[in-house]
């Protein structure tokens, strides 16, 4: 957990004047327990908030400039007015940059602002720490400048932030995860639609555990929008004979009646993917309402096989911690989340065997890769909120008591 009282003191080191206190805003990363790289193909996902993510202390000023600092990373910036649709090169103020530009569209005017911003969500391992920038930027600028805009039109703001200015052709799902959580459950979402119902996950003795495989990547320097490209294409070849639009439009028995209209075998397997983890989703998702952890682990092994040679975006990191993790007893599942190229792995794991679990993939991990892989055991959940300050050292000195 952030220290964030000793981040008000280097808010104060920042920018001074301690007279005058900023205010605290908090918003979520997602982990994404099934259904990748259909959302921005019109299909579902099956994804969660976690309980750490992006801490903003922000404060007004009277002056024409907007300043940015970050706790984890180096790059600062002091904007002016005149240049807040000027983009930052490929840093990370891009992401609450982008968001001021939609709030201007949609009326709202923000004034000198001074921003601290600090997470616990490690860079670049696919847990959607840029939704989480963008989510707590929107939902904090949206309440600093007495906004009248609801989450979901955040969440769209969001993502059209990442799509128009940071020029990354995400969909919508992580925006949507990071600002619709419920406790203990998933979202399942119709990224078509934006229908949504939170699903309990009634996981009996069994964790999800997330494996960080450490290795950075940068969705911008991917394969991320060639793989949209791709499925474009296989959106056209499918529209021959009968018009659709996207991908999703299509069932699993559908698209084997049609396959034949796509002659590229690489286009075939990226349809194949997308369209066959539709239908994974409808399962897991029916699986966990009913309680059947078996079945949803065997999907979340499909989805990461199909992910790994259909869609070809995994790697040798994350191979190798989906293969190690299914050699260890008491693991239903597991996969690559987010969009790949790095990032994590998420498992559904037996309690009693978490520290087994980690202690033998790590060592395995590593002799094969070279690389120390972390693990995190999340509580999932999580809301944007308006945080005191006051509050956080009751729940410490609670937590000490229990």
């Amino acid at each position: 957990m952030i220290d964030l009282n000793s981040l008000q003191e280097k808010f104060y080191k920042i920018y001074g004047n301690e007279n005058r206190a900023p205010l605290l805003f908090f918003a979520p990363g997602r982990v994404n327990l099934i259904g990748e790289h259909t959302d921005y193909n019109g299909g579902y996902v099956f994804p969660g908030s976690l309980n750490f993510g992006t801490y903003l202390m922000i404060r007004k000023t009277t002056d024409s400039y907007v300043s940015f600092h970050s706790d984890n990373l180096d790059y600062t910036a002091r904007v002016s007015f005149n240049d807040l649709k000027t983009k930052h090169n490929n840093e990370w103020v891009n992401y609450p940059l982008g968001v001021i530009e939609q709030l201007l569209k949609r009326g709202l005017k923000p004034g000198g602002m001074e921003l601290l911003y600090s997470g616990d969500i490690p860079n670049g391992a696919g847990l959607s720490s840029s939704a989480s920038i963008e989510i707590v930027s929107a939902y904090a600028f949206n309440k600093l400048w007495q906004g009248q805009i609801s989450m979901l039109e955040m969440i769209k703001l969001s993502q059209q932030a990442e799509n128009e200015f940071v020029g990354m052709n995400c969909g919508i799902m992580d925006q949507f995860a990071v600002g619709m959580g419920a406790s203990n459950s998933g979202l399942f979402l119709n990224c078509d639609t934006l229908e949504y119902q939170m699903v309990p996950l009634h996981l009996s003795d069994y964790k999800i555990l997330i494996s960080n495989t450490n290795k950075k990547r940068k969705l911008t320097d991917s394969k991320y929008n060639e793989r949209r490209a791709e499925c474009e294409q296989a959106v056209a070849d499918l529209s021959k004979n009968k018009g659709i639009k996207n991908l999703s439009s299509l069932s699993l028995d559908e698209f084997q009646e049609s396959r034949s209209l796509i002659h590229d075998p690489v286009i075939l397997k990226r349809a194949t993917h997308v369209i066959s983890e539709n239908q994974r989703v409808l399962e897991a998702v029916q699986a966990i309402r009913n309680g059947d952890l078996r079945e949803f682990g065997k999907l979340m092994n499909e989805s990461h096989d199909s992910l790994r040679y259909d869609y070809e975006v995994s790697g040798v990191e994350l191979d190798t911690l989906v293969e190690e993790a299914r050699k260890i007893p008491g693991v239903l599942g597991s996969r690559m989340t987010g969009a790949g190229f790095g990032g994590c792995t998420v498992s559904l794991v037996k309690e009693s065997e978490v520290e087994k679990f980690m202690d033998l993939v790590g060592k395995n991990y590593q002799l094969r890769t070279g690389l120390q892989a972390s693990f995190y055991l999340p509580d999932l959940g999580a809301v944007p909120a308006e945080i005191e300050l006051k509050k956080q050292a009751e729940d410490e000195a609670k937590a000490e008591e229990e």
